[in-house]
């Protein structure tokens, strides 16, 4: 008898196309609406952003094109004059400093407390810390001004002369008496609110750390600090790069707090503790109730160039996570 004759040919298995499993007419109703929603938010947010930069655009074109002065140079905002002549130069200046002050302050503090937290600290304590940190975050903005304008500020005026006999021969931390409320007082103020964001971020991400990484390093004899050098940081570095980016957002527009903290003047100083100075959302929120509309305009173009600013920072996050990715977790 022959074999081959009598064996029933069996068909091969069908192909399965992964595209034809989310299009095809096979797929449940359910997953089709989620599909469209998932869909239809992401173009919701890319139409909202489209949108809000052509607003921003168009407004900032019919301020701009009516400067008497340069818009990015001049050192005076007078918007609402006869010859209105207006320039974002200080409250770029401003923004920038205490954004990085803040940055400077906040981001080794906030990676110490998330280590601590995470590997350190005992159970009971760590829980205690994580739920102060969170609810540091829930903080409103104005509380963190009053509580800077009424406590931070009167108490710096000693550090701030320390800084001064020791380090006022730099320039930058020349102090010459009076209230401090100067752009180093807004960056501190900025680190005390960033703080809790940055920390809850890279205590989750100090989480997720393999834990046979960590093992593997320990049973080659190293210590607590090598573990956390060799192990914790390399895969938690685009993490906390993120949380950091989260920080400075928030300090680049941060509006009440500096408002109720700065001593705002047209002056670019280079003492970071000589009172003056300003940043475009203070700017914004001190005169937008007072302008006309030709003032208005101009104020939205100091928030046109925020945006930019904030895009701008955005995207060069993404390029440094994308960048150093083989450090992370998600190529694992």
């Amino acid at each position: 008898m022959n074999t081959a004759s009598s064996t029933t040919d069996t068909p091969p298995p069908p192909h399965h196309d992964g595209r034809s499993a989310i299009s095809g007419k096979s797929v449940r109703p359910g997953d089709r609406i989620f599909l469209g929603l998932s869909r239809g938010s992401g173009i919701a947010l890319l139409v909202i952003m489209a949108a809000i930069a052509v607003f921003l655009t168009y407004r900032s074109v019919l301020a701009i094109s009516g400067d008497k002065a340069n818009f990015f140079t001049t050192l005076d905002w007078n918007a609402s004059g006869p010859e209105p002549k207006f320039g974002i130069a200080v409250l770029a200046f401003g923004t920038v400093v205490s954004s990085v002050v803040a940055m400077i302050i906040a981001v080794p503090v906030a990676v110490g407390i998330a280590l601590f937290i995470s590997h350190y600290a005992p159970r009971k304590l760590s829980s205690l810390l994580g739920y102060v940190i969170d609810l540091l975050a829930a903080v409103p903005s104005i509380i963190y001004g009053l509580w800077g304008a009424l406590f931070l500020v009167p108490h710096l005026t000693g550090p701030y002369t320390w800084l001064d006999d020791y380090l006022g021969w730099t320039g930058i931390f020349e102090y010459g008496g009076g209230a401090a409320r100067s752009l180093f007082t807004v960056g501190i103020l900025l680190a005390i609110m960033i703080l809790p964001i940055v920390t809850s971020v890279s205590r989750e991400v100090f989480l997720q750390v393999p834990k046979m990484h960590e093992e593997a390093a320990l049973a080659l004899g190293a210590t607590r600090w090598e573990v956390i050098r060799m192990s914790v940081l390399p895969f938690g570095r685009s993490g906390v790069i993120s949380a950091s980016m989260l920080g400075l957002g928030r300090a680049l527009g941060e509006t009440m707090a500096v408002a109720t903290v700065l001593s705002p003047s047209f002056l670019i100083n280079a003492s970071l503790l000589d009172p003056g100075g300003g940043t475009f959302a203070q700017n914004i929120a001190s005169k937008f109730s007072e302008a006309d509309q030709f003032g208005q305009d101009a104020l939205i173009a100091s928030g046109l160039v925020l945006f930019v600013i904030t895009l701008l920072v955005n995207g060069a996050a993404r390029l440094i996570i994308a960048r150093r990715k083989e450090y992370s977790g998600a190529a694992a």
